[in-house]
């Protein structure tokens, strides 16, 4: 299996999905010659030679911010917005998108969960207290 050295940077920046990772590592795993190329690919990277691609993936300058994955996830963009950003999560595979997607989804079921519990506390507090309450003269 010939890997290009496009590839292999996308290895190294983690940006590949986990299936291929795993392809990867077990081909450099049994091939020195591949080990020789990504430890290339690395000083040439440490030595600030930089491509255009490269500064682009490596900055994630086509990644949503985590506001713009918030909004995604309320469904509360406009449609071209959110059919790129399905498009960049889904097709595209972006693991980083992805892995701050999950969080924000974690962080809403979070709240949710909290919302419920203070609702569920405030029924109780009620509930308990019903036949405590005193009655003033004049009301029925």
């Amino acid at each position: 299996m010939t890997i290009s050295d496009s590839v292999l940077l996308a290895y190294l920046d983690d940006a590949l999905s986990e299936e291929k990772i795993a392809q990867i590592e077990q081909s450099i795993r049994s091939d020195a010659d591949l080990r020789l190329r990504i430890e290339a690919l690395v000083a040439q990277r440490d030595s600030g030679m930089h491509s255009l691609g490269e500064i682009w993936r490596r900055h994630r300058l086509s990644c949503p911010t985590r506001e713009q994955l918030g909004s995604y996830l309320l469904e509360a963009m406009l449609e071209d917005s959110s059919d790129y950003l399905r498009f960049h999560i889904e097709v595209i595979g972006c693991r980083y998108c992805q892995a701050n997607l999950a969080d924000l989804r974690l962080a809403q079921d979070q709240a949710k969960q909290s919302e419920s519990s203070v609702a569920q506390r405030r029924k109780r507090i009620y509930q308990s207290s019903v036949g405590r309450m005193r009655t003033f003269p004049g009301d029925n």
